[in-house]
């Protein structure tokens, strides 16, 4: 089933909405780590796929992705401040992708970390809310380090 870029992007922009109201995010994790899987967008200077780790808004459209290969995983709930300080800022420094609200198929959106702290920085602004991190003073701080 082919889902195209729009659909994509609009359950991304929905994530990015959910997760900077609920100040939640949703990973899939087994003894062996996080649910991960390869970018289908963007190649390494080698031409293999870059690897990506999969995150949700919502824990019910997490654990429905819980089969298959993805069978042994468990839905894991990750702080938003925990998530952008240092999810985004290690697997950024790792080289790899974060692939947002994926489907019962494995389709998704794909992002570059550093974009989604800002994308997420601009939603919380817009809430009017600000995270308590422990390397950063605050969001904006975390944004303007992170466009560096």
């Amino acid at each position: 089933m082919f889902q195209d870029s729009t659909t994509l992007k609009n359950r991304h922009l929905k994530f990015i909405k959910t997760v900077s109201e609920t100040e939640l995010v949703y990973g899939l994790k087994s003894e062996n780590g996080f649910a991960t899987s390869n970018s289908t967008q963007i190649e390494d200077n080698d031409g293999n796929p870059i690897g990506m780790i999969c995150f949700w808004a919502e824990k019910v459209r997490a654990k429905s992705c819980a089969k298959d290969e993805w069978k042994k995983y468990k839905v894991t709930e990750i702080s938003l401040s925990e998530f952008m300080e240092n999810w985004c800022i290690g697997m950024a420094n790792d080289g790899l992708l974060i692939g947002t609200q994926f489907d019962q198929n494995l389709f998704g959106f794909e992002t570059e970390p550093l974009e989604l702290i800002i994308e997420l920085t601009a939603e919380l602004k817009s809430l009017g809310k600000d995270l308590n991190f422990r390397k950063f003073n605050g969001i904006e701080d975390l944004k303007n380090k992170s466009k560096k």
